[in-house]
């Protein structure tokens, strides 16, 4: 299974970007899917989620400027992000929990390879 991230770029303050990313490959199921960010010298952290039943989390530093939604038919997961500040500046990497057979019950963590974004104040 691969996924593969795409949207970041350089932005100025107040803007707005789409991350996408697309997971291929044997692919049963997909259950959460989410994206993280890894900004210089600080550790990967959690900025939304999603789950098979459409509920989703977001951290509070990115509520009501990120949305994350899912296209299960195209085993794609998006990052809508808004009203960008200098802070949200780092690599933003996806994440699917993906079952790969109906006969292997038990679900693997895969990563895209990141996107970077970059805001300028």
């Amino acid at each position: 299974v691969q996924l593969q991230a795409s949207g970041g770029g350089w932005v100025q303050a107040g803007g707005s970007l789409r991350l996408s990313c697309a997971a291929s490959g044997p692919i049963f199921s997909i259950n959460g899917m989410g994206w993280y960010r890894q900004a210089p010298g600080k550790q990967r952290e959690l900025v939304a989620s999603i789950i098979g039943d459409g509920s989703t989390k977001y951290s509070d530093s990115v509520k009501g400027r990120f949305t994350i939604s899912r296209d299960d038919a195209k085993n794609t997961v998006v990052l809508e992000i808004h009203s960008l500040k200098p802070e949200d500046t780092a690599v933003y990497y996806c994440k699917a929990d993906v079952r790969t057979s109906f006969i292997e019950p038990d679900s693997q963590v895969y990563w895209g390879q990141g996107t970077q974004v970059t805001v300028s104040s």
